[in-house]
């Protein structure tokens, strides 16, 4: 992931922003949990032949990935559909290769989110598309450009308003000027309304981003890494301790999603985080186990 990339981090402060005073409320309203929280771990692809013998099993075929892959995260940042409508063939064979727990998030169609009005026909097909995922629908997220600023709230309103209701909904907004006020309420009383989630990307260029706003009873977080920096355990460690006091306080769903650079260590941040939340909150949760070379422990011994 490009965007907000930098190389030198020397001068970044990687600090979470304080909680916004709205998030007490939204979590206030929140019904009592009928079961513990869950935290979905995962990457955003699963077609890294790199990762056979180590996130996969040794041998592992092309074919094969998506299976292996759904064995040791629990979702996916599904970047296929951002550049294509999947058909129904498709949506069924990911259906069926995926875990019973498994959560697909799909990224909607460039040709909505970079459209002038949103979408238009395209939206309904994607929807009916999507529909066919069934239970392991994680979360739908439309990742608008970074020239799409508040001077649009009224387009991206009337597609909240289109947008099915019954399918969960993240909105990723770029543009610098949403987060120019800080008490700036309009965009995320739209989403509230409308129960879509806020995406909240941490990335070392663009702070700003990194907002802390909840508007649903879910989140989805875009943590982007700088190949195991010792500052990307760092971050992880202080985002432990907020989703620890979210899924407390009875925000049932997050969804977190790791990037590193060409994806390769994305599965070892991934496996940090899970031993994380699973020692540090009550949410339940599902992170890779990595595939050992017995010839390596054989090695050992001599």
């Amino acid at each position: 992931m490009e965007f907000g990339k930098l190389n030198d981090l020397s001068e970044v402060d990687f600090s979470l922003p304080p909680e916004p005073p709205r998030n007490a409320a939204l979590l206030d309203r929140l019904p009592p949990m009928e079961k513990a929280p869950t935290v979905y771990v995962g990457c955003t692809g699963w077609s890294m032949k790199e990762w056979v013998g180590k996130v996969y099993p040794p041998g592992t075929k092309s074919a094969d990935y998506l299976r292996q892959y759904a064995r040791q995260f629990n979702t996916i940042e599904l970047n296929t559909t951002h550049y294509r409508i999947p058909d129904l063939r498709t949506i069924r064979k990911w259906y069926e290769e995926s875990a019973d727990d498994f959560r697909f998030c799909p990224k909607i169609p460039q040709s909505i989110s970079h459209s002038r009005d949103l979408g238009g026909g395209q939206l309904t097909e994607f929807c009916l598309s999507i529909e066919g995922l069934e239970e392991k629908l994680g979360c739908c997220f439309l990742q608008l450009p970074p020239y799409f600023g508040p001077d649009r709230l009224p387009v991206l309103e009337h597609f909240l308003g289109r947008f099915p209701r019954e399918l969960p909904l993240a909105v990723e907004l770029r543009h610098p000027g949403w987060f120019a006020d800080p008490d700036g309420e309009e965009v995320w009383a739209a989403l509230e309304r409308h129960g879509a989630a806020a995406v909240i990307t941490d990335v070392a260029g663009r702070r700003d981003v990194a907002h802390m706003q909840l508007t649903a009873p879910r989140t989805l977080v875009r943590f982007v890494g700088n190949g195991l920096h010792p500052t990307d355990y760092r971050r992880i460690d202080e985002w432990v301790q907020r989703l620890a006091g979210w899924t407390g306080r009875g925000l049932p769903e997050v969804f977190f999603f790791t990037h590193e650079p060409d994806n390769l260590l994305a599965p070892d941040l991934s496996l940090y985080l899970v031993a994380q939340v699973r020692k540090n909150t009550t949410a339940q949760t599902r992170g890779p186990e990595f595939h050992r070379d017995p010839g390596a422990d054989q090695l050992k011994l001599f």
